[in-house]
C-alpha cells in the first residue's frame, strides 16, 4: 500500500465503545498499542503466556496466571498512548478515524531484536537498548500521545494525585509534569517501548525468567516489523481490555 492510499483495516469488528448504565451513557477507555501480527509466533506466543486472546471472549470464571494478574488484564501489547476515556461522548467513529490517519502518515519499520528481562520489578519483552529520539518507533509513540491527545478527557485532580504517588521521588517532578499535561507520566523522554510479562516482583523470580526466557525463544528468533497500531477498550473499571481495530501503517 503506498503512504498516499486510504489505510486498510482489518476484518476485527469496530465495537461501539458506549455503555449504558442507568439511562446514562458512559465513555470506555481506549487505548492505542502495538501488538506482533496475528500470524506472528510472537502473537500466539504472548497469548499463551497470559492465558487470553483479546480478540475474543474470556470463559465465565477464567482466572489470571498467578505471576500476571495485571497484565492478563490489559493483554499482549506495547503501550503507544495509554488508556484514557474520549473528551466527548458519541465521538468513537471520528476517533478511530484519526487513529487510522495517523497510521496512515507512518510507513511500517522494523523493530529492533526483543529480549526477556527484567524493567522495573516486572518481567517484559524489551529491547536491548532503547530506540533513540529519531527512531521510527519513537516519532510512531511521541505521535500517538502527542497528536491524539485532543481526544481525551481530562482527569479529575484526584486521579492526578493518585497516579501521581505512584511515582519514584528520583523522577516525581519531570513525570508529574508529563502525567498532567498527557494523562501519564511514562512518555516522550521518559517511554519504554515493552510488552509486560508479570507482575511487579513476582514470586519465584528467577525461575519465571527461565521459563519466560524458553517460552519465548523460538517466536523471537522471527525478525518483528510495525504493521499496525491497534486501538483495544476498556468496557468498564477493571474489565479486561478487549482488541477493537488494527490500523495498517503505510507500506515502507
Amino acid at each position: 500500500m503506498r503512504a498516499s492510499a486510504p489505510p486498510r483495516a482489518s476484518r476485527e469488528p469496530v465495537i461501539d465503545t458506549r455503555l449504558s448504565h442507568a439511562g446514562q451513557v458512559a465513555t470506555a477507555r481506549l487505548a492505542i498499542y502495538w501488538l506482533p501480527a496475528p500470524d506472528h509466533p510472537l502473537w500466539e506466543a504472548g497469548c499463551l503466556w497470559l492465558g487470553r486472546d483479546p480478540r475474543g471472549d474470556d470463559a465465565p470464571g477464567q482466572r489470571p496466571p498467578e505471576h500476571a494478574r495485571a497484565p492478563w488484564r490489559y493483554g499482549f501489547h506495547a503501550t503507544l498512548k495509554a488508556p484514557m476515556a474520549l473528551r466527548v461522548a458519541g465521538t468513537e467513529d471520528r476517533f478511530m478515524s484519526a487513529v487510522a490517519a495517523l497510521a496512515a502518515r507512518h510507513r511500517n519499520f522494523a523493530l529492533p531484536p526483543l529480549q526477556v528481562n527484567w524493567l522495573a520489578g516486572f518481567l517484559a519483552l524489551r529491547p536491548s537498548s532503547a530506540p533513540a529520539r529519531g527512531h521510527p518507533l519513537r516519532r510512531l509513540a511521541d505521535a500517538c500521545v502527542t497528536e491524539l491527545d485532543d481526544w481525551r478527557a481530562p482527569m479529575d485532580l484526584a486521579e492526578v494525585e493518585r497516579r501521581g504517588s505512584a511515582i519514584p521521588l528520583a523522577q516525581r517532578d519531570e513525570q508529574l509534569a508529563l502525567l498532567r499535561r498527557w494523562g501519564y507520566p511514562h512518555v516522550l523522554d521518559h517511554w519504554r517501548f515493552h510488552l509486560t510479562l508479570s507482575d511487579r516482583e513476582p514470586a519465584g523470580a528467577p525461575a519465571l525468567l527461565a521459563r519466560a526466557r524458553a517460552h519465548f525463544a523460538r517466536a523471537l528468533e522471527q525478525p518483528l516489523r510495525a504493521h499496525a497500531i491497534a486501538v483495544c477498550r476498556e468496557d468498564a473499571p477493571w474489565a479486561p481490555m478487549r482488541l477493537v481495530q488494527r490500523f495498517e501503517l503505510a507500506a515502507g
